[in-house]
């Protein structure tokens, strides 16, 4: 009798353990979230820092469907195969309802890919390769962030303002800077068709001789140059070329480059006066960005960077889509996102249903050094609708045949 009531006690035990499992599970909405977060940290820490506090906002106005937003996050390793072992098991084995995240374009297409193949909602938060929507889109995958030809057509017009004839271009010698140099070359010949191309140097990415890149360059005697390089690849190209005098009397157009993720490592080596995509997160007059911006220093005790901006929105854009759908059914959140709008740092947001990309938009500015450090005081907004290619240009690329 005592082994009988024993075993009962147990059994008896483990069903309220697995009630209460169930419970827990009805009162979560769980969102998988995908990225780089050691290879980037520069990045990544800020980005989730801002898709935590989005979170506690949703979950403070109520949550999601009458559930609390839960956000369940796997670190990619900067590779594709271990980013789509990761989606794998969020939604076999953690039961994630949506797949979200990737800062690393190659990494965005393996799981833009998965998305496909598994008949998955897909929000592509960062990745900037626009394959992710356009060549290999699909109608699983959406992207938050302009992706590389709206960086560099939203630099193009400034670049044309200073009619310069003669451009070298610096790039990193893979999808992202060469896509990046073919749209600059495409819009700048259109606003400017005697426009010359006189030097390009294409470094590996990480890898950049920065001495033999600014020597090169500066044999070519260009007016202007065009740079795409960032991270640890542009603080030396920056120091080398400030060294050898590559930029006095040069203009100097830049991607990423007023981003404080970027800048903030150069210190007082920043250069000063180049025409940059970035951030000027200390001077939006905007009541959204004021909002976030006071949140963001209050919970975390510093600036938010562009990668704030990036995870704050797209928790945000995740949770406007679920409300929308009243559901997180795949089919009903495609449809959901078709068109969707909602609020984010830098103003109302659509999600194009052409191409499935966010009109999120860019900065565009100049640099300065200031108290020792390289900062992007202003800068004016671009829309991310007026940053697109012509619609039969887009059909084409989602459906060559």
């Amino acid at each position: 009798m005592t082994i009988a009531r024993f075993a009962s006690a147990r059994l008896l035990a483990a069903s309220l353990a697995l009630a209460a499992a169930g419970a827990h599970a009805q009162d979560t909405l769980k969102i998988g979230e995908i990225n780089s977060y050691k290879a980037l940290p520069q990045n990544l820490v800020p980005y989730r820092n801002g898709w935590l506090l989005a979170q506690d906002e949703i979950n403070a106005a109520g949550g999601l469907l009458g559930r609390k937003m839960e956000t369940v996050f796997r670190d990619d390793n900067a590779n594709p195969g271990d980013a789509v072992r990761a989606a794998e098991e969020l939604l076999t084995r953690e039961k994630v309802e949506v797949i979200s995240g990737v800062t690393l374009s190659h990494v965005g297409l393996a799981l833009t890919d998965f998305a496909k193949q598994k008949k998955a909602f897909f929000l592509a938060t960062g990745p900037l390769s626009d394959k992710v929507v356009w060549d290999n889109g699909n109608r699983y995958t959406y992207r938050l962030r302009s992706g590389t030809y709206a960086l560099s057509a939203s630099v193009v017009p400034e670049a044309a303002r200073l009619k310069k004839k003669r451009w070298a271009l610096i790039y990193p010698n893979y999808e992202y800077g060469q896509a990046a140099v073919a749209a600059f070359k495409e819009n700048l010949k259109r606003l400017q068709p005697d426009v010359e191309f006189v030097a390009e140097q294409a470094p590996p990415l990480g890898k950049v001789d920065a001495g033999a890149v600014v020597q090169a360059i500066a044999d070519a005697k260009p007016d202007a140059i065009f740079n795409v390089l960032f991270g640890s690849d542009l603080t030396k190209l920056a120091r080398e070329g400030r060294n050898r005098g590559l930029f006095e009397g040069r203009e100097v157009v830049s991607l990423l480059t007023g981003e404080p993720e970027y800048l903030d490592p150069l210190k007082d080596d920043a250069p000063a006066g180049w025409i940059v995509t970035g951030y000027p997160y200390a001077n939006i007059d905007t009541p959204e960005h004021k909002a976030f911006l006071a949140a963001y220093q209050k919970k975390y005790n510093d600036y938010p960077r562009l990668n704030s901006v990036v995870g704050y929105a797209s928790a945000k854009a995740l949770a406007a889509g679920i409300r929308k759908a009243g559901s997180t059914d795949t089919e009903k959140l495609i449809a959901a996102f078709k068109g969707l709008e909602f609020s984010s740092p830098f103003g109302p947001v659509v999600f194009r249903p052409q191409d499935n990309q966010s009109t999120l938009g860019i900065f565009v500015g100049r640099t300065a050094v200031k108290d020792g450090k390289g900062v992007m005081p202003a800068g004016t907004y671009v829309d991310g609708s007026r940053l697109q290619p012509a619609e039969e240009v887009i059909r084409k690329l989602r459906n060559p045949s």
